[in-house]
């Protein structure tokens, strides 16, 4: 599909202006000097072409409107373009600056066919304010040269199966999506056309011009396969609905939810599967697309719970999802999925997994995954990098600790082992202090427990201490890494004081170096406090 007008277009949709008749053209500095870039059909109709300069269109046309060129504005609306088309199939490529490339297979039959899903797309984006012309044929390449340097009527021209010779032979080499060097060397020798190569013996095209040549030729011929790469990952499974009449109301979308919810669950049930991450995708009248995404932390196939997460997320974005002219399709996706077998929590007594499941399901899908967090442990022995807050959707066991209370554990062991860490103190603070504080210490014996510390300008007197724990960093962690630069040995104490504050010292031996850089051979002992026990 090719976008012939992508600049002029856009800068036409945005603004309806009275002089909208006026040729319009785009310009961009090229070698100091500003030359067209693009231009409306109007200004084609006067003799102009890329490449002019501004000085010249201006003394021959002083009332042609000039606007500059904005790339950005342009691929953001090709996108915006590709996301609209996947209505038609999940594979839509990107063929920049103002190109996409559809693959159709397997998905015409669900508009009457291929010419009629052609004249569909080209009379929406028509009707949008888009100037179109479409190539359809075996491969991407052929397409590609039928769409742009074919015949400019009709707009839309299908290359019948494995004919791909007889469309590209008249064309010009241009269409092969060559250098423009390449294309001006092969004019100089008289070869102009495609047909002028093809019969040609190919390992002296190959030694003068390259191999890019015969490999383009190779690919449009359908002799080597040219993927299309697509924008958007690929669902697992799809459920949509189309409108004749395009919606607006809340509770219309919301119940047209829970209807495609239904249908996905029926086709993830079938193959033993459940949906972790969850996407509907809102298709405005005018060509805009809403795309809302709602994980789950395990395994989902319960269409209640799916019509709840998307409750929960349109809740949040319903400003920003504005209907406009109304939606006039709806499409449910499942972008991963994973095995989900049937599982037997009790004949009389609810599944608590699955409620804290869904409850971490729907406050991912209000306040964002970012937002709610659960600590996980991690393979390091430095106190504030031993914990990291992940996604609490991150992981697939995120309510393990739903099965291992008393109540719930399943063997005499577990239970055992849940009373036997219930009895122990707790050796470590849940409370870190980040970064460590820095203390005045007094002790009574040298790299002994402290006697008396002041923290936060106040003096505690200590009653009871245990240790020293030491603690280093790893030796596979030495070197300096993603987390930091690396520890020194660290000796812990466990102190309470007189007032009864409970907290978690440690000492830190400092080489002294000198102005060099180099050590003395003393050092110097800092203290901190770390963390606060409850």
């Amino acid at each position: 599909m090719w976008l012939r007008r992508l600049p002029t277009d856009r800068l036409a949709r945005r603004a309806r202006a009275p002089d909208d008749d006026v040729p319009l053209i785009v310009v961009e500095p090229v070698k100091s000097a500003l030359r067209v870039a693009a231009l409306d059909d109007a200004a084609a109709a006067l003799g102009l072409s890329r490449g002019l300069p501004l000085a010249d269109v201006r003394a021959m046309y002083p009332a042609v409107r000039v606007r500059e060129a904005d790339h950005a504005a342009d691929r953001q609306l090709l996108e915006a373009v590709a996301d609209w088309c996947d209505r038609y199939t999940p594979l839509v490529g990107l063929d920049p600056p103002d190109g996409l490339l559809l693959d159709i297979a397997g998905c015409a039959h669900l508009f009457g066919g291929e010419e009629a899903l052609g004249r569909d797309l080209a009379a929406r984006l028509t009707r949008q304010g888009f100037h179109v012309r479409l190539g359809l044929a075996d491969t991407p390449g052929c397409a590609f040269a039928v769409a742009r340097c074919g015949e400019a009527r009709p707009e839309m021209r299908m290359v019948p199966p494995r004919a791909q010779r007889d469309a590209l032979a008249p064309l010009p080499l241009a269409a092969l999506r060559i250098e423009a060097d390449i294309v001006a060397a092969l004019a100089q020798a008289g070869l102009k056309r495609i047909a002028d190569i093809m019969a040609r013996p190919r390992a002296p095209l190959a030694a003068r011009y390259g191999t890019a040549l015969l490999r383009q030729l190779d690919r449009a011929l359908g002799l080597e396969d040219e993927p299309i790469v697509p924008r958007l990952p690929l669902p697992s499974y799809v459920a949509e609905r189309r409108f004749p009449d395009p919606i607006g109301r809340h509770d219309d979308v919301l119940a047209t939810i829970a209807q495609l919810a239904q249908d996905l669950c029926a086709m993830l049930e079938r193959r033993g599967e459940g949906a972790r991450l969850l996407q509907v995708a809102l298709y405005r009248a005018d060509g805009k697309v809403h795309r809302l995404e709602a994980g789950a932390g395990e395994p989902l196939r319960d269409p209640r719970q799916m019509h709840r997460l998307f409750i929960e997320r349109i809740a949040v974005v319903a400003d920003a999802c504005d209907p406009g002219f109304g939606y006039d399709m709806v499409r449910l996706s499942a972008l991963m999925a994973e095995p989900l077998m049937p599982e037997q929590s009790g004949l009389d007594a609810g599944d608590d997994r699955a409620a804290l499941a869904h409850l971490i399901d729907r406050l991912s899908a209000r306040f964002g995954a970012q937002r709610l967090t659960r600590p996980l442990p991690r393979d390091t022995h430095v106190p504030e990098r031993a914990v990291a807050a992940v996604p609490a959707q991150a992981v697939p066991d995120a309510v393990r600790l739903a099965r291992t209370t008393p109540e719930d554990a399943r063997s005499e062991d577990a239970r055992s082992e849940w009373r036997l860490q219930d009895s122990l103190a707790p050796l470590r603070p849940l409370r870190l202090l980040a970064p460590p504080e820095q203390v005045e210490v007094i002790n009574e014996v040298p790299d002994g427990a402290p006697a008396r510390f002041t923290w936060r300008k106040r003096v505690h007197h200590v009653r009871a201490a245990e240790g020293p724990e030491r603690i280093a960093m790893e030796w596979w962690n030495m070197e300096w890494g993603s987390d930091g630069p690396p520890v020194l040995p660290r000796d812990y104490f466990r102190v309470e004081s007189r007032e009864g504050l409970r907290a978690w010292l440690f000492r830190q031996d400092v080489h002294v170096t000198d102005e060099a850089g180099n050590r003395t051979g003393t050092t110097l002992p800092r203290w901190f406090v770390h963390g606060l026990f409850a």
